[in-house]
């Protein structure tokens, strides 16, 4: 991939907001400002808050890099407002974005699929009984995992193995959502493939497994503390598994309807069986994510990646525009 940079560009990045996950937003934009900042020298980093309207008028860019993660950057929210605009955006478009942030919503369009998921039940707070959960434990079993539908970087997320954790659980989440999806358990090595598309053809990265000391898991400290996790790329799996964890990467990718990029996370269980368990549509680009990690697996430089999608992004938004 050998993609020039137009240096004429005008380029606004957009980061932080009020979200849960706005300091992890920061410290993605660092890192993608840096990178830019040699090919585009029309750049900017707009804070996502009350004058982020304004101030994209005056800047008046070709194209917005939303480097955002969690609601409203990543639900589909700011980018109805670029739509609006009439702004070329990187990304997935409303739709992709709210679908694939919705847990419920994006398990009910793979389920039409052949992408194996863990099995789940739903809860929501206007309809909450505790004695709903007892159903889900006879259901599902103990050992199951509590998240807030529309929530990243595993925030508010718990695993648990008896019913007064699950209680617990279950009123943390509650605090991020009004809805959870409470899912199996699926005990076994986290993977993660990321997707990255080009004219013609979506690509899929390496397959990369994330290692976390014993008793631990991909929760938001280790994924954002530099030397809490490692990354093994590409995985020690067989080829055939990292064809077919590629491949259910690519049909999620697809199936949700997201643009451009996306990283599919799964689970691999022992007998080399796996469950997806989420695709985020604005991966991290800290220097601790894994997306730019298997950019760089691929062989595409960070500086090269980003320069991919800029450009791609203000093609894309200037064909559709006229």
């Amino acid at each position: 991939m050998s993609v020039t940079p137009t240096k004429r560009l005008r380029v606004a990045l957009l980061s932080g907001g009020e979200s849960q996950e706005a300091g992890v937003s920061r410290v993605s934009a660092a890192s993608v400002l840096a990178a830019l900042e040699p090919h585009y020298p029309s750049l900017v980093n707009i804070e996502l808050g009350a004058s982020v309207v304004t101030e994209l008028q005056q800047f008046q860019p070709d194209v917005v890099f939303p480097v955002l993660h969690g609601p409203p950057g990543e639900d589909g929210t700011v980018q109805g407002l670029l739509e609006m605009l009439a702004i070329p955006y990187i990304g997935s478009d409303v739709h992709g974005s709210a679908v694939a942030m919705d847990k419920i919503a994006a398990k009910g369009l793979l389920s039409n699929t052949n992408v194996p998921l863990a099995q789940h039940g739903v809860l929501s707070r206007q309809t909450f009984e505790p004695a709903q959960l007892k159903t889900l434990v006879n259901a599902l079993g103990a050992h199951l995992v509590v998240k807030p539908v529309r929530q990243g970087s595993a925030l508010g997320v718990t695993r648990v193995s008896d019913q007064q954790a699950l209680t617990e659980a279950v009123a943390l989440a509650f605090n991020y959502d009004d809805q959870l999806l409470i899912e199996q358990r699926i005990i076994g090595r986290e993977m993660t493939v990321g997707i990255l598309e080009h004219p013609g053809r979506t690509d899929a990265f390496p397959v990369i497994e994330i290692i976390t000391p014993e008793n631990s898991w991909y929760d938001f400290h280790h994924r954002y503390t530099q030397g809490a996790s490692d990354h093994i790329m590409p995985a020690e799996i067989t080829p055939a598994l990292t064809a077919q964890l590629q491949a259910a990467a690519i049909t999620a990718h697809q199936c949700l309807g997201c643009r451009d990029l996306s990283r599919a996370d799964f689970i691999v269980m022992a007998d080399n069986t796996f469950v997806l368990l989420e695709v985020n549509t604005l991966p991290g680009m800290t220097p601790t994510s894994l997306y730019p990690d298997g950019a760089r697996g691929q062989g595409y430089a960070f500086d090269e990646l980003l320069v991919h999608l800029i450009e791609r992004a203000c093609v894309r938004g200037t064909s559709s525009r006229h």
